[in-house]
């Protein structure tokens, strides 16, 4: 098909915007950008989308996601409000996903992919618990990415806060769903994996070693680090070293291993995820909303690390995460000239890109993600933004942070399909998913929650 009648956001570096041009897509990739007349002349038969003056631009990605603390929202915690984020994982999130059947995981998933489509995140990468299911868990993740459309990365955190046997099924259901990955082009080449662990808190030195021998070596890892400072304290006591270095010992770091966080790591810590060029996350809004601190981005972006930006299972709307790292840090520091908002572009669209290139690409298959070029994957959105001051490639970081909203995505394409347009879901029934999830899974949820 053709997408005519847009003005284009490449994000290519250095970003341009294209007036006049439109968009070929053919079998889920870009094949051609050209001017718009050329295009129509050359293929006068083609399905044409009109994008209604609208700007074109790549899919946001979201690096770092929990679709398991969907039935979250709302829920009241019994008792006095956990005072530290020890209590907030005892209180909450240890007890919601025990909570979670198989039908709460599947219904998880689907709302939160409802929402990313909405607002305009076309890739997601899931850190999944459910330790009463963990058997299959996956491919229920797997199959409601698959209905929606959307490409994911999946995972599932091995913890021992449940037990060997716990711990034991968590490594088998990653080596599984990573192999049936391998085997498979699932979801037309839409699903990928990693490894998942919780953090190094919940995790023996038995584990992390069965865990690094259970999977060949050039698999990514996707782990929660020093999100608080009980992490590193944690792991002084019984490891005597720091979270990051005993992850280096075990050989979980690289360039396809995610940290999530990294709040309190120090500057060793620091020179070891570049040295390794180890991926780490960032989500402000839930360092805030955990008070938790706010990790040291800047610095660890001079030092060669590859930061990239997650929201931690907050809202799909990435502009909103994009946002809140480019206020929190001026904040925190109390200096309006912290946080460039070209950090927050090298972020959000070139470092987030580039690890989903890194955990889709095969050696027969390397991936172009988060772009506009021939090519690149056809996942792109509608945005109806009406700039009343001009707008170019220079100064368009800050036209997204003090001016785009989420409500103006109006039309989301993933691998050349529609999965949205004119702001009406094409995929996945809305009001049928939501009703049932308000009338039958929030309240199973909820119920076993108070007796877990």
């Amino acid at each position: 098909m053709l997408i005519t009648n847009s003005t284009i956001i490449t994000w290519e570096f250095p970003n341009r915007i294209l007036e006049n041009h439109a968009i070929r897509i053919q079998d889920g990739l870009i094949t051609e950008i050209r001017p718009q007349a050329e295009l129509i002349f050359n293929y006068p038969e083609e399905e044409r989308i009109d994008a209604q003056r609208q700007y074109v631009m790549p899919g946001n990605i979201c690096a770092h996601t929990h679709f398991y603390g969907a039935f979250a929202r709302g829920l009241a915690i019994p008792g006095s409000a956990p005072k530290d984020f020890s209590e907030i994982l005892d209180k909450l999130w240890w007890k919601l996903d025990k909570a979670l059947d198989e039908e709460a995981i599947q219904y998880s998933a689907l709302v939160c992919l409802i929402d990313a489509i909405k607002h305009g995140t076309t890739t997601l990468v899931d850190h999944h618990a459910s330790p009463n299911v963990i058997n299959g868990s996956l491919d229920i993740i797997a199959d409601a990415v698959d209905r929606s459309g959307l490409r994911a990365v999946l995972s599932y955190e091995v913890t021992d806060r449940n037990g060997k046997n716990g711990a034991s099924t968590g490594i088998d259901e990653n080596v599984r769903f990573i192999q049936r990955v391998q085997r498979e082009r699932m979801a037309n080449g839409r699903i990928a994996a990693t490894f998942g662990l919780h953090a190094s808190l919940t995790l023996s030195e038995d584990t992390l070693r069965i865990c690094r021998e259970s999977i060949p070596d050039d698999t990514g890892f996707h782990i929660h680090v020093a999100e608080h400072e009980v992490d590193e304290y944690d792991c002084l006591e019984k490891c005597g070293t720091r979270v990051v270095d005993r992850l280096a010992k075990h050989g979980l770091l690289g360039n396809k291993s995610i940290v999530g966080h990294a709040v309190h790591v120090d500057a060793r810590e620091i020179a070891l995820l570049a040295e390794t060029s180890t991926w780490v996350t960032h989500q402000p809004r839930s360092n805030m909303n955990n008070g938790v601190g706010v990790s040291e981005v800047e610095s660890m972006l001079r030092a060669g690390v590859r930061v990239a930006l997650g929201n931690d299972g907050f809202s799909n709307a990435m502009w909103e995460e994009w946002k809140t790292t480019y206020l929190v840090h001026k904040l925190w520091h109390r200096d309006p000239r912290r946080m460039n908002g070209l950090d927050v572009i090298q972020m959000a669209v070139y470092n987030n890109s580039a690890l989903i290139n890194a955990l889709f690409s095969t050696p027969k298959n390397q991936s172009s993600h988060g772009i506009i070029k021939p090519g690149a994957v056809a996942d792109l959105i509608f945005v109806d933004y009406h700039p009343f001051t001009e707008l170019t490639p220079d100064n368009l970081p800050w036209h997204i942070l003090f001016g785009f909203q989420e409500s103006m995505v109006t039309t989301t394409i993933v691998d050349g399909k529609i999965l949205m347009r004119n702001r009406k879901l094409l995929t996945l029934d809305e009001e049928e998913i939501t009703e049932y999830a308000l009338a039958v899974i929030g309240p199973s949820v909820w119920s076993r929650f108070q007796t877990v």
